[in-house]
């Protein structure tokens, strides 16, 4: 088992940035591939971004490319996401999530782990 616990959420204005971490406890965290996905009021959870277990890859939603970052630390059990020029578009519930041995994880259905979720708020 892994536990996942998001923070890190909150309301900003357009242009802002926030941090979100995602820490882990339980099995070893570096053996596992990393995801963010965000789901708003009546829609799908939708991929954000994800970072392997190995090798450092990591790859983007396009609607977040070249704002967000995806990093790990695994001497801390924590992911990160930076984000940064937010947008109201931005707004949603973001999680983290756990693939075993991940590598390009982009689909809800391969992450076996979840977290509760963060709020974020990004206002006009």
């Amino acid at each position: 088992q892994v536990q996942l616990v998001e923070s890190g959420g909150g309301s900003v204005q357009a242009g802002g940035s926030l941090r979100l971490s995602c820490a882990a406890s339980g099995r070893t965290f570096i053996n596992y591939g990393v995801g963010w996905f965000r789901q708003a009021p009546g829609k799908e959870r939708d991929f954000v971004a994800a970072i392997n277990w190995i090798g450092g890859g990591t790859y983007y939603a396009d609607s977040v490319e070249g704002r967000f970052t995806i990093s790990r630390d695994n001497s801390k059990n924590t992911v990160y996401l930076q984000m940064n020029s937010l947008k109201p578009d931005d707004t949603a519930v973001y999680y983290c999530a756990a693939a075993p041995l991940g590598l390009g994880v982009k689909t809800v259905y391969e992450y076996d782990y979840w977290g509760q979720g963060t709020q974020v708020t990004v206002s006009s």
